[in-house]
């Protein structure tokens, strides 16, 4: 997702012994549903709603190293393009068919089309063979992807240079206000990356649970909810799969939720979807208002 030395924007790596300390809620290790309860007052949960959509009629954009074209478990795009830089600097967003550069976008579009299948998938390439690029064209691709105004983008990479920050929350806000809703992957270490950390995306960590159609909500910020993300099978290069683990991964799978909601419901706010996916969490326990119980 970071790179911590450069201002490049890179996959993430694995996370390392030393950051799986209790307490930290950049992902949800060493703890289950049960460790996380929490109990709201409203009776209008709606447990169920995601899952009755698929996506159907819902732009979603995948903002990350390309996606292989026609893979089996990814299926059509509906557009794919290339962030560009040339030597003097000038960036520019291109059409392109020239598909996935390591793997990392082809693996969170596939973990999309098996959560939302009838959404509309699109491609924004913004990092390169080694899994990084440099934050400037980060940015680029993530303003021409809300520029189009996709229903929801999905956003597995970070930057952990300050000096993006400022116009990263700026295009973050521009897009909550437009219905575009930035769904951002939590970086891997507990360090500061953006923009994940923005309260106008929605965040994501990964759990460790067997079930793939399992969300949480995270009562212990920064992180907002956790997904499946840890040792999940996913599409590669070349029409295969690999697993692996990261909050990357996770990611996709709330954003295909969104999708699904979207589906149903298209004219919910990215505040309603943060709502709805609130409600709808496995650990979240609704109680009759005015009841009294747990906080």
């Amino acid at each position: 997702m970071t790179s911590p030395a450069t201002s490049t924007t890179t996959a993430p790596a694995p996370v390392p012994a030393t950051a799986r300390r209790a307490g930290l809620t950049w992902s949800l290790r060493g703890r289950g549903p049960d460790d996380i309860p929490v109990a709201t007052d409203t009776g209008l949960a709606p447990r169920g709603t995601a899952g009755a959509g698929t996506g159907r009629g819902v732009r979603v954009c995948v903002v990350d190293s390309g996606v292989e074209r026609d893979h089996p478990l990814v299926g059509p795009l509906s557009g794919s393009w290339v962030v560009v830089k040339d030597e003097g600097g000038a960036i520019e967003v291109r059409e392109t068919d020239t598909g996935d550069t390591c793997g990392h976008g082809t693996a969170c579009a596939g973990i999309i089309r098996r959560t939302a299948p009838e959404c509309e998938l699109y491609s924004v390439r913004v990092l390169g063979e080694r899994f990084s690029g440099t934050g400037d064209v980060l940015l680029a691709g993530l303003r021409w992807a809300v520029e189009q105004r996709f229903d929801v983008i999905n956003l597995s990479l970070s930057t952990t240079r300050v000096r993006f920050a400022e116009e990263l929350h700026a295009l973050a806000d521009h897009a909550y206000f437009n219905r575009s809703v930035i769904v951002a992957s939590a970086h891997n270490t507990p360090v500061e990356s953006y923009p994940w950390r923005f309260a106008s995306v929605i965040s994501v960590g990964s759990h460790q649970e067997d079930d793939l159609d399992l969300h949480l909500y995270n009562p212990d910020p920064p992180v907002e909810f956790f997904a499946p993300g840890q040792n999940v099978e996913v599409a590669w290069l070349g029409g295969g799969a690999i697993r692996t683990t990261g909050n990357s991964f996770a990611t996709p799978y709330v954003a295909g939720l969104c999708a699904r909601l979207l589906s149903t419901h298209p004219r919910m706010t990215s505040f309603q979807l943060k709502s709805a996916l609130y409600l709808s969490a496995a650990n979240v326990q609704i109680r009759p208002t005015g009841s009294e119980g747990a906080r």
